[in-house]
């Protein structure tokens, strides 16, 4: 029978050493979960709410429309992505930004044009949601993040990342529209929210799996409500720049702390030192 077992091996470890020992690496194709992790992903966040919201006003294609044309791209960029051999931090955002955009008009769809109302798109994504963690885990026997290191552990995760972001929108517009708090509040709210989830991870001993997974569901609605803040009028409770501006201004944000990440490396995970014999 063949059986696998990991250790850890730092980056310089590859090559000769790995080869003489008859083992192959894996690497991990994800970043690790930094300050600069979370923060791109509140920025991806923003941008899928002020971009879908500006493609819808903008392209001409109506709602639809607009959400095959990205849907189409998103698959594109996650064909490049499952094609890498690892962690490439461009690939990864773009691919996270795109999904955040897919993730709101896929909500927006349900609610806007098929009449679907907000409680029944969050009960479904959430068992969706819950689905596809009851299947990753009886297949892989771990949802942890840091060794999504194979085709089918990856297509679990991006699976889990769409309809994090899907009930996150669905999640975030029912509790913006049942509590009617404007914009700014509802970026306090989630924010406390998320404050509270990394207080029960840190001092309560909340899984840690368990608190990633969490948080980064409560940032989707985080992001949109700082996002509709910034774009929306004066009139409706925000402070008028337009989903033009604000979209570009944290495109260039992005960017800039993605370019910073592929020269530093620091979200790089070391990769998995995996061994393979026949008993």
């Amino acid at each position: 029978m063949t059986y696998e077992t990991s250790e850890s091996a730092t980056p310089s470890a590859a090559g000769a050493g790995a080869l003489s020992c008859g083992r192959r690496q894996r690497w991990n194709k994800v970043p690790e979960v930094t300050v600069y992790f979370w923060i791109i992903k509140v920025l991806c966040t923003t941008v899928g709410e002020t971009a879908a919201d500006l493609l819808n006003e903008k392209a001409g294609l109506g709602l639809t429309g607009v959400s095959v044309l990205m849907s189409a791209l998103l698959a594109v960029v996650l064909v490049v992505q499952f094609r890498t051999g690892a962690y490439r931090a461009g690939v990864y955002w773009l691919a996270v930004a795109l999904i955040s955009v897919v993730g709101t008009l896929i909500s927006d769809n349900l609610t806007d044009n098929m009449g679907v109302p907000l409680e029944t798109s969050t009960t479904v994504f959430a068992v969706l949601l819950a689905i596809v963690f009851v299947v990753w885990y009886r297949r892989e026997r771990t949802l942890s993040i840091h060794h999504i290191d194979t085709t089918s552990r990856e297509s679990y995760y991006w699976l889990a990342v769409l309809f994090t972001f899907a009930l996150g929108t669905a999640a975030g517009d029912l509790v913006s529209e049942r509590m009617d708090l404007g914009y700014r509040l509802s970026a306090v709210l989630f924010g406390l929210a998320i404050a509270a989830v990394a207080l029960a991870h840190l001092r309560l001993g909340l899984d840690a799996v368990w608190s990633f997974w969490i948080a980064y569901v409560l940032t989707r609605p985080l992001g949109a409500s700082v996002g509709d803040y910034l774009s929306q009028p004066t009139g409706d409770g925000g402070l008028g720049l337009g989903t033009v501006i604000t979209s570009a201004l944290f495109l260039i944000v992005i960017l800039g702390l993605v370019v910073h990440l592929t020269v530093t490396r620091k979200d790089v995970a070391e990769p998995q030192r995996t061994a393979r014999r026949e008993v």
